[in-house]
């Protein structure tokens, strides 16, 4: 592929995040949660940052992945965040079960 064909898929993809990431989840319910983080061996200057996921199962059984978003080392404050983006796009019915190992990578 050419740098130019490269450039606009990943401003496709961009815009696509940009616009899944403010869907609304206002009325899901997911009976299932289940969050981590994902840690990759890149060197970056930036060697603490993760990708933290939220994966979710609605009660028909469907598996969707509810947010993807970096993070500091599965930080508080980075966890904090991702949880209150879920709510503001309207996710506020709890899960019966909820899991996280709660370890740093």
């Amino acid at each position: 592929m050419s740098p130019g064909v490269i450039s606009r898929l990943k401003a496709r993809w961009v815009d696509d995040y940009k616009q899944w990431r403010q869907r609304s989840l206002q009325n899901k319910h997911y009976v299932y949660v289940w969050a981590d983080g994902i840690h990759f061996n890149i060197r970056s200057e930036e060697s603490r940052q993760c990708i933290l996921v939220l994966i979710g199962v609605t009660d028909h059984g469907k598996k969707e992945l509810i947010a993807i978003e970096d993070g500091y080392r599965e930080s508080a404050d980075s966890w904090e965040e991702l949880l209150a983006g879920v709510e503001q796009q309207g996710l506020t019915i709890a899960p019966k079960l909820a899991i996280g190992d709660g370890a740093l990578g």
